[in-house]
């Protein structure tokens, strides 16, 4: 059974009530946001910065265990077009690396425009430049976690 899991196959993974780890994979830096146990809020919870992969991931795999998270989210850098380009392929790498050391599935979500909308937000709440670039990681973290959460209720009422 594969570690990765389309958003339509996540919900027959999940208990009732379990968190979600939302990830902002970024060269620098990576945010990560969680879930409430209903799945119907994201909220920002660290930048974790980049040192090398076994150092993140550790960290990575410390805040899944803690927050006792039933998946992960991860956003995927498509290009505006749609298409993969190296960061797209660079997030795939670290998830095939990091599934091989959890049994915790991934979910991919399309982030196109997650830092550019949390950016124009941050902008619009007068922070200044060094309170975004300290924030603005793992704020893109919890909006590609709230599009998630945000899909999964659409998909449950349209079952019940």
């Amino acid at each position: 059974m594969s570690n990765v899991l389309t958003i339509e196959e996540l919900p027959e993974r999940l208990p009732p009530r379990a968190r979600l780890i939302g990830i902002d994979l970024g060269t620098k830096t990576i945010g990560v946001a969680v879930s409430d146990l209903e799945r119907s809020i994201a909220t920002p919870v660290e930048t974790i910065r980049r040192e090398k992969f076994s150092i993140d991931v550790k960290r990575l795999l410390e805040l899944v265990k803690l927050q006792q998270a039933a998946a992960m989210v991860i956003g995927l850098p498509l290009n505006m077009d749609g298409s993969e380009g190296p960061r797209v392929q660079a997030t795939k790498a670290f998830v095939r690396n990091c599934a091989s050391l959890t049994s915790v599935p991934f979910v991919y979500w399309d982030e196109r425009l997650s830092t550019a909308a949390v950016t124009r937000s941050l902008i619009e709440q007068d922070a200044s430049r060094a309170k975004r670039a300290e924030v603005v990681d793992r704020m893109a973290a919890a909006y590609i976690l709230q599009g998630v959460l945000d899909r999964l209720g659409f998909l449950s009422r349209a079952r019940g």
